[in-house]
């Protein structure tokens, strides 16, 4: 411990390393920093619109939620077998793999609108298409998840945690913030209508498939495998009890109250769109004194709000990292759990009128600071792990909380649309937007209570 506690300057993490380390051109830091911000990009440019596209295609509130619960269970799953595939071949063809498949996903959305006209039940082939092409989609996303999180806690002294984990971050989420933007763009000439969403996604469809292609082809050719080491076979569901049984006790109270601010969030998050293009249905209208006026449908004005999201999210998580050293890791997390938890009753509740523009817009300025407790959030995680265990423990803990929340998204879906008997179609819970998202900020409030008054410090920082 107190050799890390001693490393010589250098060795300090630096969160603006990844970009210095980028535009050197190092040939690793290169290929992989190119295929994240590539499949990074074509994952948020589709994944926030995919709720509106799928009303444009007659999907109900419930099959939303279904969808977004659907990837909640990849999310969960995907991460253990991701890592024992890239142990057993490699990272290169693992990579190669992950990317190929992601960019199926996203060629499988392209084509859903050949298929709307086929019935399939009460919904038809195109909606029962998206869902097939989420689990391809999601597959680079899920890549070295535990890996990431041991190589941060191995390169770093454990008082500079927070600002590793915020150098990774703030190289990915440049891409979050690129992609609505550009999803905006794409947007801008077409209208709101069902048959214009459905067109305009298509574009932006495409685009993520070009990112897919160009991703997976640079990661192959360019990425060296000589130092891969091929690992030993996953051990069964015998490992995963182990490791659960192995946890620290201090990330106990941090995964019970991230987990119900998680479920929160993912009651509502799939409906962030929906509530802006058709419950609020609040665009924006500028008079530029160059260009005239500027119309923006809500579909592309939601682009524009989560860009100003994520800028918010890339201009504090450094900051926001370097004060958890001064003031530790607790508050910052805290604060963190309390925008996710207040965020949604602020956003039903946003006003339609001349004003809801801006209303809009300085809540999703708001929003973007849960994005900066983010690196806070993840040393507080692999903090407390033995030195070679970070991505057990990483693994272990994203795998319990995922399993949970696995059902919030159907069940926002329910209390957002109701539900009926299936047999006399009587209906037998009238729900509503507005009922989904306080629910959601209850629930996302007693997390943040319960990890306020029982979650523990890491010594690094306390």
């Amino acid at each position: 411990m107190s050799l890390e506690r001693d490393a010589p300057e250098t060795e300090k993490a630096d969160p603006l390393d990844a970009y210095r380390q980028f535009f050197a051109l190092e040939r690793d830091v290169l290929v992989l920093s190119a295929a994240m911000f590539a499949f990074s990009l074509g994952f948020q440019m589709t994944s926030r619109y995919m709720a509106e596209y799928m009303y444009a295609l007659g999907a109900s509130a419930f099959v939303v939620g279904l969808f977004g619960t659907v990837g909640n269970v990849i999310s969960a799953v995907y991460p253990y077998p991701g890592g024992a595939i890239s142990d057993r071949i490699g990272s290169r063809y693992a990579l190669t793999a992950f990317g190929l498949c992601s960019t199926i996903g996203f060629g499988i959305w392209l084509a859903v609108p050949l298929f709307a006209d086929v019935s399939v039940g009460a919904t038809s082939l195109a909606v029962v298409a998206i869902f097939v092409g989420l689990f391809f989609s999601q597959a680079w996303k899920s890549f070295g998840l535990g890996a990431t999180f041991a190589i941060v806690k191995q390169a770093v002294p454990p008082s500079q945690l927070a600002a590793g984990f915020a150098s990774t971050e703030t190289f990915r989420r440049t891409a979050f913030l690129v992609g609505p933007l550009l999803a905006a763009a794409l947007f801008y000439p077409f209208g709101s209508s069902d048959a214009d969403v459905r067109v305009a996604f298509q574009l932006i469809l495409l685009v993520a498939v070009i990112f897919g292609v160009v991703g997976t082809i640079v990661q192959h050719v360019l990425y060296e495998a000589e130092e891969d080491s091929i690992g030993t076979e996953f051990e069964g569901l015998s490992q995963v009890a182990a490791d659960l049984r192995a946890m620290p006790d201090e990330l106990r109270p941090l995964l019970v109250g991230d987990t119900l601010v998680r479920f929160a969030n993912g009651m509502v998050y799939v409906f962030f769109v929906i509530v802006v293009t058709r419950f609020l249905e609040v665009g924006l209208t500028l008079s530029l004194p160059a260009a005239g006026i500027l119309e923006l449908s809500p579909q592309s004005y939601f682009g524009v709000l989560l860009g100003i999201e994520m800028l918010v999210a890339l201009l504090t998580m450094i900051p926001v990292a370097k004060a958890a050293e001064r003031i530790g890791l607790k508050p910052v997390v805290a604060l963190g759990f309390f925008v996710y938890a207040i965020f949604p009753i602020l956003l039903i509740n946003a006003p339609t009128e001349s004003a809801g523009a801006l209303t809009l817009a300085v809540l999703f300025a708001f929003s973007g600071l849960r994005f900066a407790g983010l690196p806070a959030h993840k040393a507080l995680i692999v903090g407390p792990a033995e030195q070679g265990a970070g991505g057990r423990v990483t693994g272990t803990y994203y795998l319990l909380r995922n399993l949970i929340v696995i059902p919030s998204a159907a069940l926002g879906g329910l209390l957002w649309g109701g539900f009926s008997n299936p047999l006399s179609g009587r209906e037998l819970f009238a729900g509503s937007p507005t009922l989904a998202f306080s629910i959601a900020t209850v629930v996302g409030l007693i997390g943040t209570a319960y990890f306020l008054l029982f979650g523990e410090e890491f010594e690094a920082y306390a």
